[in-house]
């Protein structure tokens, strides 16, 4: 009873395409593949930022680092 046959598929694919159409399939699966494209360009960029130092770190007075000025005891929960 839990496994579906081919034919089950096939009717649920034909069931889909009736109710959306190609087009706005074809136009989500681009959509899609755009936003997996993008997220795995980000993730390798995050990765090469991470693993290399950057000039901020070396330099606290550079301009777009957060600097603690009143530093206060952090308790661990």
């Amino acid at each position: 009873m839990g496994s579906f046959s081919i034919w089950h598929w096939l009717i649920v694919l034909v069931i889909v395409m009736l109710v959306f159409g190609t087009k706005k399939l074809r136009n989500m699966g681009a959509d899609l593949g755009g936003a997996v494209k993008g997220f795995k360009e980000g993730m390798k960029e995050g990765a090469a930022a991470g693993t290399e130092k950057s000039a901020s770190e070396a330099e606290p007075g550079k301009v777009g680092q957060t600097i603690d000025v009143k530093p206060e005891e952090k308790s661990r929960v």
